[in-house]
């Protein structure tokens, strides 16, 4: 369950891209991947190191705490996603002008 909710709020992180420039490597497609696998792979981790074990919490063991975890994971992998776009805009611009 808590796998869904990771999911869910890396989707829901997302949807706010429509307010940045498109430079993301991939375009929507890629910030959206980058935002989904944020958050799950965080989300792994901080609950991770909360209970002692690599696992996916359960129907009762996730509350909204637990789903917020998500949250700087979905920041982190989109803003990763936006680097890379970033900096493969600017090599194709160098390529392009010398």
């Amino acid at each position: 369950m808590g796998l869904l909710g990771w999911v869910m709020m890396g989707l829901a992180i997302w949807h706010y891209t429509i307010f940045l420039p498109d430079r993301f490597w991939g375009g929507i497609v890629g910030a959206f991947v980058g935002s989904l696998v944020g958050a799950v792979v965080v989300g792994l981790i901080i609950y991770g190191v909360k209970v002692s074990a690599l696992r996916v919490p359960g129907e009762k063991a996730t509350d909204i705490g637990v789903v917020l975890y998500a949250v700087p994971g979905a920041i982190i992998g989109m803003g990763l996603v936006y680097l890379e776009g970033v900096r493969r805009e600017r090599r194709a611009s160098q390529a392009q002008a010398g």
